[in-house]
């Protein structure tokens, strides 16, 4: 089974800037899209950013604008989350999926990171 680790998380202050990693133990070439999503105790996880395995992006209203970028480095089996100018309310703990589809009704295989902590100070 693919195990997803996550790093980068930590303390920053608001207007700066983080990058996020999520390493795979194998390859991510495997799953058609990659994501990260965040979560914090008020509220449920949501996603914050995908990438497909053409290189397709979705973002969640809260960080569009290029304030955040999600990319993909199929080479090193990694996923990258570009976090620029950080808000208190991109505190969170982030987390890296890996979904694929298995068949045309749409039932997928996911896979969960343990979390990364983001804690963004005004």
């Amino acid at each position: 089974q693919v195990q997803l680790v996550e790093s980068g998380g930590g303390l920053a202050q608001a207007g700066e800037s983080l990058i996020l990693s999520c390493a795979a133990t194998g390859s991510i070439s495997r799953f058609d899209v990659m994501g990260w999503y965040r979560q914090t105790p008020e509220k449920q996880r949501e996603l914050v950013a995908t990438i497909t395995s053409a290189g397709n992006t979705n973002y969640a209203d809260s960080v569009k604008g290029a304030r955040f970028t999600i990319s993909r480095d199929n080479a090193k089996n990694t996923v990258y989350l570009q976090m620029n100018s950080l808000k208190p309310e991109d505190t969170a703990v982030y987390y890296c999926n890996a979904r694929r589809v298995v068949n045309v009704e749409g039932a997928a295989v996911t896979v969960w990171g343990q979390g990364t902590l983001v804690t963004v100070s005004s």
